[in-house]
């Protein structure tokens, strides 16, 4: 067991195959599993600065495509409710809201602990995809970006 761990680290090692690690670890922390992709994109930043955009595009689009998944989560999980229950789910006021502010609540999808379901929850609530993958590409780009350029000047080479 501890030689396939060993194995998956020498390949995910962030010199080697930074972008595609980064790529990976940003997809995965934005499924409701908890992980964090902003070490990745740092750490990969602070050894090869040249690397500051493609890394920032590159953690966007896995957080992005991990974003998209939830959705997809989200939106089976309410047909697998009606499926069950024969009717649908009921709307809470946190809900409404949310409806309410439609797609655009995806912008939103870059915060902490909340961000995450926010993506599934819009897949339930069956919001429309596209408008809801674009506005959350959107707060994750933004995010990496500010998050990444804040971390170099706090930690300066």
């Amino acid at each position: 067991m501890e030689a396939w761990i060993d194995s998956l680290l020498v390949l995910l090692a962030l010199p080697k195959f930074g972008l595609s690690t980064v790529f990976l670890v940003s997809l995965i922390s934005a499924t409701l599993l908890p992980l964090g992709s902003e070490p990745a994109v740092f750490g990969l930043v602070k050894l090869n600065p040249a690397l500051f955009w493609p890394a920032v595009l590159t953690a966007t689009a896995g957080n992005t495509v991990g974003g998209a998944i939830s959705w997809w989560m989200g939106y089976g999980a309410e047909k697998a409710y009606e499926h069950v229950t024969h009717h649908a789910a009921v709307d809470h006021r946190a809900l409404a809201m949310l409806r309410r502010f439609g797609a655009k609540a995806c912008l939103l999808s870059w915060l902490p602990i909340v961000g995450d379901p926010l993506c599934a929850v819009a897949g339930w609530l069956k919001l429309p995809f596209w408008p809801c993958l674009l506005y959350m590409a959107i707060g994750k780009f933004a995010r990496y970006l500010v998050m990444t350029a804040a971390l170099l000047w706090v930690f300066p080479a």
